[in-house]
């Protein structure tokens, strides 16, 4: 009987010669087609999309109301801007509108629940230059200013919470904490932003920057870029862009233009004041900071004099190693500076240059104070008296704050008395607008919308990867593992799944 026959093995040159000597490499054309197709995809979507980010349409025109509640009216600013997240805005020409109402909010201290109706009008005339769309993504503010700060905690909080009432139906974005009281010294830093937006200095060189100096008439406020070491306090620390300012603001209550005349009028009424001017003559009070023949007054030097006794008068508690103004620390004045509203008017009355020195303003006061009262009302025929009757007053005060408490020079020219730079108005409701537009566009910018401002090539790289990264995991885990036998019934190898 013949021994079983056995298929024989192939010969080794014929199994090197079978096709799939590697089990995968049957896959490797098309493994290669794949991620082809796949790095070609990517490479396409980031030239499409870095294609349509540089041809994307500008940000759209984003609206800010500020209201401005003084002491003698309230403001309200409508502030239209443009601009990439981040950057200081850029107001666009026409789309900025203010409108005034009088009395202020402080006048409601005795009737609190009145004080929201004022704003009625203002709200209004605000829906007119914001189109109604737009009106639920427009944040309106309420800063209230010296005015409601001297008014007593009690009705101050009554009369900002009858207002945050109308607030919150006016139709626009408002949250309760954004009616307040702000600090003076936030009033002076962002008038401070107002004006170097406006000259174009925000952003830039401390050393190139203008400071300001208001006198309202509650308070006045100075504000500017000091190399001096300051008590914090005072100190105030602003970033823009990449520069932060360090800045020394201040805000004196009591020390604006009418309130200091109020506190003048008393001291003269108490003889807290005495000069060899300054008396009472049968019963009718000698005020030398009135024009001649007005309240037998006349006197440009004693007034000057009593104004300086005024802005002195708590010198002795002063708590720093100098004080130039009362018992108030203020720094050397360095730099430029810009002064306005009373300091703005009462140049302009006297028809002084935007850049007359303190010596100008003087001589002026000088001559006012001492023309006769008839002359006076004859030649300023259309003005109101008691407006006019305080004019002597006004360049006094002037004088005594500038030169004899801050130290600028009688001959200094580095005082420019304006209210506005170009068609920029300089008021501290626009600089506020400016920081809070800054403020929320930081906020509001997540970890996505930092890198894709920041590095947006990079971001596309990582994403790419993480495309990449998935077409492969999934191609792995769709691909069958395959093996090669050698079937013994067939007598030739053949190519099957793996368990």
């Amino acid at each position: 009987m013949e021994a079983p026959k056995f298929p024989t093995r192939p010969p080794a040159a014929r199994f090197f010669s079978f096709p799939v000597k590697n089990p995968s490499s049957a896959h490797k054309p098309h493994s290669r087609s794949l991620w082809l197709s796949i790095a070609s995809s990517v490479v396409f979507v980031v030239l499409v999309y870095l294609a349509a980010a540089s041809r994307s349409p500008p940000p759209p025109l984003r609206f800010g109301i500020i209201i401005d509640a003084g002491s003698s009216g309230t403001r309200i600013h409508v502030f239209g801007s443009k601009g990439e997240s981040g950057a200081i805005p850029s107001l666009v020409p026409g789309s900025t509108a203010v409108m005034r109402v009088t009395p202020g909010l402080s006048s409601f201290s005795g009737d609190p629940e009145r004080a929201g109706a004022s704003l009625e009008d203002l709200l209004e005339f605000a829906k007119g230059k914001v189109a109604k769309d737009r009106w639920r993504e427009t944040e309106v503010r309420l800063m209230a200013t010296a005015g409601l700060r001297m008014v007593d905690m009690g009705p101050r909080e009554r009369i900002l919470e009858s207002c945050r009432r109308v607030l919150r139906l006016s139709g626009f974005r408002f949250k309760n904490e954004w009616a307040t009281v702000i600090p003076g010294s936030d009033e002076g830093t962002y008038a401070w932003v107002a004006a170097n937006y406006a000259l174009g200095s925000l952003g830039g060189d401390p050393e190139k920057t203008t400071g300001i100096m208001e006198l309202g008439g509650a308070s006045a406020q100075v504000t500017f870029v000091s190399s001096e070491t300051l008590p914090s306090e005072f100190s105030r620390m602003l970033t823009f862009g990449k520069t932060t300012y360090n800045l020394y603001s201040n805000s004196f209550l009591h020390f604006g233009q009418n309130a200091a005349h109020e506190s003048l009028r008393k001291l003269l009424y108490s003889r807290d004041i005495k000069t060899s001017d300054v008396s009472r003559q049968e019963g009718t009070l000698v005020d030398p900071c009135s024009p001649k023949g007005y309240s037998h007054g006349g006197n440009f030097s004693e007034c000057r004099s009593t104004a300086l006794s005024l802005l002195q008068k708590e010198k002795d508690n002063c708590l720093y190693q100098l004080c130039h103004l009362g018992s108030t620390f203020i720094p050397k004045m360095q730099g430029n500076f810009i002064a306005t509203e009373n300091f703005f008017y009462t140049s302009k009355f006297f028809g002084l240059s935007p850049t007359s020195s303190l010596s100008e303003m003087m001589h002026a006061g000088e001559e006012y104070c001492e023309q006769d009262w008839s002359k006076t009302k004859k030649k300023y025929h259309s003005a109101d008296e008691e407006d006019l009757s305080r004019y002597c007053f006004s360049a006094a005060y002037i004088v005594a704050l500038l030169h004899d408490s801050f130290g600028f020079p009688l001959d200094d020219k580095r005082i420019e008395y304006t209210n506005q730079v170009g068609d920029v108005e300089i008021e501290w409701a626009l600089g506020a607008y400016l920081v809070q537009s800054m403020t929320k566009s930081s906020e509001n910018a997540d970890w996505v919308t930092a890198m894709i401002h920041g590095d947006l090539v990079l971001l596309l790289l990582v994403a790419s990867a993480l495309l990449v990264l998935t077409a492969w995991l999934v191609s792995k885990w769709r691909r069958p593992r395959m093996k090669t036998i050698y079937d013994l019934e067939k007598g030739h190898y053949i190519i099957t799944r793996a368990s």
